[in-house]
């Protein structure tokens, strides 16, 4: 049925039904086409906005896109989880290990002297039963122990058994550190308590202050002292002293490096870069890149063949994304210097964009594997700096040093450093060209607020006196940078899609209310048609009951 039933053959002033009645003309039909003519301008503006509805559909996409890449790229931007690395161990009974990026490839030695273990203890009275009764006084007793330097007081009530000692105890031990069990002889039943954390500091003692009688300390035989682990690396300590800490899962021995202690034992840990891996995660890094990239160049693209474009052909806010994404792929990475830095850009590690025109991967990135095995193989460290170093900062001379930046505040970058020493202490800095705020006493500069070098500390060593020029580098990878573009480019608020999605929005709204109007007006024409027509056939039906009248009346005449 047409908008608004104009086309019913019911006028809504009193649903008048009418077919020609008076004179053979269907007035219907007649109203039915002169409505389809004017709706011809309904359907132009339907198919306008379907026109922006289609190209907020691919701005949606495409921001699902952006994003996917994004979280993508932010499971890397670490050199720590970028650069995969295999530890081996020669005894992996005694010790087994695994490598972060941090960890340094080489050697070490190990030697395991003892396990870190936890404190336990078993009464010496055993029961028959679990539900024999332990407390048969008649009165509450009280079961005290010290834990890691805490006292834990656990109230008995008269009438208590085994069990309910156990299920005491066991109430509170996620804040005490102590769980109970029994331990089951084929005769009897025994209590045992154990400290749920290993270490020389965490012992567990039977309180003087126990009355519950067959639990008192004498009660109890120790069937495990609590101990550190203890341990040597590349023969250090040396002596009888050993490196010692309270668990056997061990990260802060050697950078990058977590040991798993097994039992006592000595061998080597060989650390290597993990060449396979490192080259799939780059491989996925070219393909999620890629997918945005194709994206791109599918809702842009123009056949001239058949002179036809994309819906987003000419869309200058895809063309500045494509462009963003391209310069970040292709420029140098942010605050690296090729005269001290191995690679300082994505193409010397094996990348680069297809720049053969028909080619299926147009525009796309390509990686050479060999080539990349090959650069990992001279130098891992460097690739993983230039793909995913996070504020990796130095200077370019000993007199000062780089110490720290605010995160989210400072950006990175190649900035100068000049300051000036006056009787041993600064008298004047600037970072960046601009202003910085200095300690005369203890030689650190930080730049100034409002700069991009805002919060980046340098200590400066040399206070000799004279006037200094130096270079800060600070430097961020490429994913680090893709992560941080792709964040503003699709914030839900100021990102370029989330601007035009609002701008398409606004335009469809205001195409659905011409389409709202002409409806509207269409539907008052053809009520305005219908009685119109209605009166006319009302009129053409007196004239037709007249002419029959005649008629008649003509005939009797005859007669």
């Amino acid at each position: 049925m047409a908008i608004g039933d104009a086309t019913s053959g019911t006028s809504t002033s009193g649903a008048i039904y009418f077919s020609g009645l008076g004179n053979g003309t269907d007035f219907s039909s007649m109203i039915s086409s002169l409505v389809q003519v004017e709706q011809s301008r309904v359907s132009t503006y339907q198919t306008w906005q379907q026109t922006w509805e289609d190209k907020k559909t691919a701005f949606t996409e495409l921001n699902t896109q952006m994003l996917t890449l994004r979280t993508a790229l932010k499971k890397i931007d670490t050199i720590d989880e970028f650069l995969a690395k295999t530890a081996s161990s020669t005894d992996t009974d005694a010790l087994t290990a695994t490598a972060d990026g941090e960890a340094e490839n080489g050697t070490y030695s190990f030697s395991v002297a003892q396990l870190a273990k936890n404190k336990m203890m078993v009464t010496t009275q055993g029961y028959s039963a679990l539900t024999d009764t332990v407390n048969s006084t008649g009165a509450a007793a009280k079961m005290v122990y010290t834990y890691a330097g805490t006292t834990i007081s656990n109230a008995i009530p008269a009438g208590a058994t085994l069990r309910d000692v156990v299920n005491t105890i066991n109430a509170t031990s996620s804040t005490t550190g102590v769980r109970a069990s029994t331990i089951y002889d084929g005769s009897n039943y025994y209590l045992q308590l154990r400290g749920l954390d290993t270490g020389a500091a965490n012992s567990l003692v039977i309180s003087g202050a126990t009355t519950l009688t067959g639990f008192t300390a004498s009660d109890f035989q120790t069937t495990q002292e609590n101990q550190d682990a203890k341990l040597k690396i590349n023969g250090w300590p040396l002596s009888n002293a050993y490196i010692c800490r309270a668990t056997n899962t061990i990260s802060d021995v050697v950078t990058g490096l977590t040991l798993s202690l097994k039992s006592s034992g000595a061998g080597t840990i060989t650390v290597s870069t993990d060449t396979d891996s490192v080259v799939s995660t780059v491989s996925d890094f070219v393909t999620q890149v890629n997918k945005v990239k194709a994206m791109l160049q599918e809702l842009t693209k123009y056949d001239s063949t058949t002179k036809q474009a994309a819906i987003l052909n000419g869309n200058y806010g895809l063309q500045m994304i494509d462009s963003m994404l391209k310069n970040i792929t292709a420029s140098p990475g942010t605050g690296f210097d090729a005269k001290r830095d191995t690679y300082i850009s994505l193409s010397t590690l094996g990348l680069s964009t297809d720049a053969t025109e028909g080619s299926d991967t147009f525009g796309q990135l390509q990686l050479d594997e060999d080539v990349l095995s090959d650069v990992l193989a001279s130098n891992a460290d460097a690739v993983a700096r230039i793909f995913s170093a996070q504020f990796d900062g130095d200077t370019n001379s000993g007199d000062v040093s780089y110490t720290s930046y605010i995160e989210g505040i400072t950006k990175p970058g190649t900035y100068s450093v000049s300051y000036t020493v006056s009787g041993g202490k600064i008298v004047s800095a600037s970072i960046g060209g601009h202003p910085a705020s200095f300690s005369s006493n203890s030689g650190v500069i930080t730049g100034g607020a409002g700069y991009d070098t805002s919060g980046l500390v340098l200590t400066v060593g040399n206070l000799a006196d004279g006037s200094y020029s130096h270079t800060v580098n600070l430097r961020q990878g490429k994913v680090g940078e893709l992560v941080d573009e792709l964040a503003d480019l699709t914030d839900s608020e100021t990102g370029p899609l989330a601007v035009l999605l609002d701008n398409y929005s606004t335009i469809s709204d205001n195409i659905q209310k011409k389409i709202d109007d002409e409806n509207k007006r269409i539907n008052t024409m053809a009520t305005h048609l219908k009685e119109k027509f209605a009166r006319l056939d009302s009129l053409l039906g007196t004239y037709s009951s007249i002419k029959t009248t005649l008629e008649s009346e003509i005939a009797k005449l005859d007669d």
